[in-house]
């Protein structure tokens, strides 16, 4: 049995609809109990727990030949990542108190880089969980492909704005639903001591290749306009931030090539079209 946090969200249903689908028995770790009643009925157990209580994560992790872990967003930490620090520790305790047979954190391409950027917060959970006494993996995938939802709004009308840039730049990116399956095949694997696991899709993509992928799949034109550097973190607090550089540093970090892969990644098939029509068929 394997215990999926994150269930409810792309990468942790992706994960766990890969593993129902190769027979697996799954564990739906989730704060509110009402939305795991999906996964009761397509066959999962069901467990509550919320990311602040060590002792429910650890019930919730009992038994489990494998756990799949995620952080919950936060685009606007504050200095020195105080939160991923207090829930690395709640996941570390409640990791060695269950003792599940493995452990595969959700990490980030660029987990490695020293320079401060928003994605240093999976560097510090990748330290965290380093310490773990049972096999370890860190997963760390390329930019999602399906970021790019953000974008259909815009692409209806014939335009998206983008904070990547220059807008011929491409960068790794890569389909939810491919780190769902590269997901499933770890856990069911499995792996001896530490392991990290890098994957970018089949090709590399920019802002302009995000707007012909949509003019595709929408059937009429779309074009990439960049949202100006110098505007950005006057956006991000008119958004509500409060402590935009780490965010702000992270998209320099895309456009500039400093966020990259520490090793050789994987190449999974899914293409930014494909990803991209999916989108579209969930939003009709």
């Amino acid at each position: 049995m394997y215990a999926i946090t994150g269930i409810t969200g792309q990468v942790g249903g992706a994960v766990a609809r890969a593993l129902l689908a190769n027979g697996a028995a799954v564990r739906a770790v989730v704060r509110d109990a009402a939305k795991g009643e999906p996964w009761r009925a397509l066959g999962c157990e069901v467990a509550q727990a919320g990311h602040e209580d060590a002792d429910a994560l650890a019930r919730a992790f009992e038994g489990a030949d494998g756990v799949f872990l995620m952080m919950p967003p936060d685009y606007d930490p504050a200095p020195r990542f105080p939160l991923i620090h207090a829930l690395a520790e709640r996941f570390r305790q409640a990791i060695e108190q269950a003792r599940p047979g493995r452990a595969l954190f959700l990490s980030t391409v660029g987990a490695h880089v020293a320079e401060p950027n928003l994605l240093n917060n999976a560097g510090l959970m990748e330290q965290a969980l380093g310490r773990l006494s049972m096999p370890v993996a860190f997963l760390r995938p390329a930019w999602f492909m399906e970021n790019a939802a953000w974008d259909l709004p815009g692409a209806r009308e014939g335009s998206i704005h983008s904070f990547l840039q220059p807008l011929d730049h491409r960068i790794p990116m890569v389909s939810t639903e491919d780190i769902g399956a590269v997901a499933k095949e770890l856990l069911l694997r499995g792996w001896n001591g530490q392991h990290v696991e890098e994957l970018e899709g089949p090709q590399r993509y920019g802002a302009e290749d995000i707007a012909q992928a949509y003019a595709s799949v929408l059937g009429h034109p779309v074009r990439a306009e960049a949202v100006p550097r110098e505007r950005w973190e006057t956006l991000f607090r008119e958004q509500g931030a409060r402590h935009p550089e780490p965010r702000i540093r992270m998209l320099d970090g895309f456009n500039e090539g400093w966020i990259r892969f520490e090793g050789v990644p994987r190449v999974a098939a899914t293409s930014l079209e494909v990803a991209l029509r999916r989108i579209v068929e969930r939003s009709a």
